[in-house]
């Protein structure tokens, strides 16, 4: 769906978008996590043919990106983070304007269908310089789907909106998604992105990783068991560690950290082996790593991260 090999912009010397070459799967949500400044709007504008590389190629649902620029735009959506709407407008009209330039046929059908379905149909006549950020933002979002584009880009779709707002755009993303569309997604919202992406790209002016979140946290991090226990003997970390399957033993206060492979095989040898030398096991957990913790791995590598024993 969409392909890229190299793809580079400079802007007076100054490189923002480092050879990144990826691929975009048909029908999937993908997102594209990073730092401001890292590149991502820059990318997302070549891969909408807003403006051109400095080198390398693209090409988006089969368009070669400089050859083919105006079919793209036929089919493709965007949301920037800064919508341009007219704000003495209504929405009705203002939705009624862009399906025009989008040479959309039904135009009265399909401003009506993307109202109702961002529960914006009652405020259709009011202008658009009354509506809150979040209105604004649904606003936004209809206004990019009225020409069914194949390829919708969301830069920043839930930025400054409130949790209801939010929720609400999450869930209609998620319901994209249920109807097949593909959405290339940046955003600083971690949590979204790990409940709604199906892969996730890495990046910061060039490409730190690509995988989906679940890879991403087995590739970074090593699955941590965490044995509560009623006190701790200094030769429960030795006898763990000898285990061939653990990775690493820490004793965090009265819990042993256990890094191993395999926790549903090889727990019950660990449980075992702690009641043997008397331990009082209260309960076992696994410590889960936040995908916050594998983008600031990946983003400031210098960095010691801290464990959260849950």
């Amino acid at each position: 769906m969409i392909k890229t090999d190299s793809l580079t912009k400079q802007f007076n010397g100054v490189l923002a978008v480092d050879h990144l070459s990826l691929r975009v799967n048909s029908s999937e949500v993908f997102g594209f996590l990073g730092p401001n400044g890292a590149g991502k709007t820059t990318t997302i504008r070549m891969l909408t043919a807003l403006i051109a590389p400095t080198s390398g190629t693209a090409t988006v649902t089969g368009f070669e990106l400089g050859k083919d620029d105006q079919q793209i735009r036929k089919v493709v959506g965007i949301l920037t983070e800064s919508p341009g709407l007219y704000d003495r407008l209504s929405a009705e009209r203002n939705l009624d304007f862009f399906a025009r330039l989008y040479e959309v046929e039904d135009v009265a059908g399909q401003v009506e269908r993307y109202l109702r379905m961002l529960e914006l149909w009652d405020r259709r006549q009011e202008a658009v310089a009354q509506f809150s950020k979040g209105m604004r933002q649904k606003l936004a979002i209809a206004r990019a789907l009225l020409h069914e584009p194949q390829i919708l880009f969301l830069d920043e779709p839930t930025s400054g909106l409130d949790p209801e707002a939010a929720h609400l755009v999450r869930d209609f993303i998620a319901e994209l998604r249920s109807e097949g569309r593909t959405i290339f997604m940046c955003t600083h919202n971690l949590d979204e992105a790990d409940r709604l992406c199906d892969r996730i790209a890495v990046f910061n002016g060039h490409l730190l990783a690509l995988d989906t979140p679940s890879a991403l946290r087995r590739s970074i991090y090593a699955r941590t068991v965490v044995f509560h226990l009623r006190g701790i003997h200094p030769g429960f970390v030795e006898r763990i560690e000898n285990f061939p399957f653990v990775r690493s033993v820490e004793a965090v206060g009265e819990k042993l950290l256990v890094g191993l492979d395999e926790p549903e095989e090889n727990n019950p040898a660990i449980v075992r082996a702690l009641v043997e030398m008397g331990a009082e096991i209260q309960f076992v957990g696994e410590l889960r790593r936040s995908l916050e913790d594998v983008y600031l791995r990946l983003v400031n590598p210098q960095d010691h991260d801290s464990d959260d024993a849950r």
